[in-house]
């Protein structure tokens, strides 16, 4: 799924093409993703200016005088400027076409993404419950810390939680993880308070790392301009499972923790 890192590298990268721009038709292919796309929302859009380009945890925020346009790229989905668009493949669910030229297309094999129109995203039910920005100073040593008293979940599931923070997903929560040298499996409740400097610092590193090398591709996740990300090359434990830890050479170990896919060092991590 793609996370924080490739959807802000999204946003950067679509912004200089798509902000200013007047949307002179929305064609909508297939409306059955996530959340069925309404029947109006073509309409609406139609001849409308887009004001500006925002994020809000995976969402990205299209500003326009009819609302703001909310889009989650979903378990698979890419969303791409095209200056000169082919003819459209069995996923290119809805294009945003401008005038001028130009199309905004997005492409979801498992049709798990979704487009929403809102006159007010602050109090939408999908954006008013999230946490914090981890990139943001709201997000620190001391939050986390309360965020974290008393409970027993796992601290990688609890990271994960959008209502916690948002935009840490799997692979930056297993990786922030191992690079502040705590276990995934110990309890939130159960971490000194000391070390949650150390791990906000990791969070948003790994997260900056990712950025720079815009986000990381493991199947078919592409930015707005067509480009995979490269931070898989970088990942310490993440599908690394029986590897050698790039630190003591103990091997990767992988455990499925709330479904989803923990790889950490026993060594390294406690």
């Amino acid at each position: 799924m793609p996370e924080l890192p490739e959807v802000e590298t999204t946003r950067r990268g679509l912004a200089p093409h798509v902000v200013g721009r007047s949307i002179a038709a929305v064609e909508v292919r297939e409306p059955r993703l996530r959340w069925p796309v309404a029947k109006s929302l073509a309409s609406k859009l139609a001849g409308q200016r887009i004001d500006a380009l925002e994020r809000r945890g995976k969402y990205l925020l299209f500003g326009t005088e009819a609302g703001t346009l909310l889009v989650h790229l979903g378990m698979s989905g890419s969303l791409r400027y095209i200056s000169d668009p082919p003819a459209h493949g069995p996923h290119d669910h809805v294009d945003v076409r401008f005038a001028g030229g130009g199309c905004l297309r997005f492409n979801d094999p498992r049709r798990f993404g979704s487009w929403l129109l809102t006159n007010r995203p602050d109090s939408h039910p999908l954006l008013k419950p999230l946490g914090p920005e981890p990139l943001s100073d709201d997000f620190s040593a001391d939050y986390l810390a309360a965020a974290c008293r008393g409970r027993r979940v796992a601290i990688k599931p609890h990271l994960m939680n959008g209502r916690i923070v948002v935009g840490v997903g799997n692979i930056y929560a297993n990786e922030a993880l191992f690079r502040a040298g705590i276990h995934p499996l110990r309890a939130a409740g159960r971490i000194a308070r000391a070390r949650f400097s150390p791990l906000v610092e990791s969070i948003r590193a790994v997260l900056l790392d990712a950025l720079e090398e815009g986000g990381t591709t493991l199947r078919n996740y592409v930015d707005g301009d067509g480009n995979p990300g490269y931070f898989r090359q970088s990942l310490n434990v993440y599908e690394r499972a029986g590897e050698p830890c790039r630190r003591c050479g103990a091997p990767i170990r992988e455990r499925v923790v709330g479904q989803r896919a923990t790889y950490f060092c026993a060594r390294c991590q406690r």
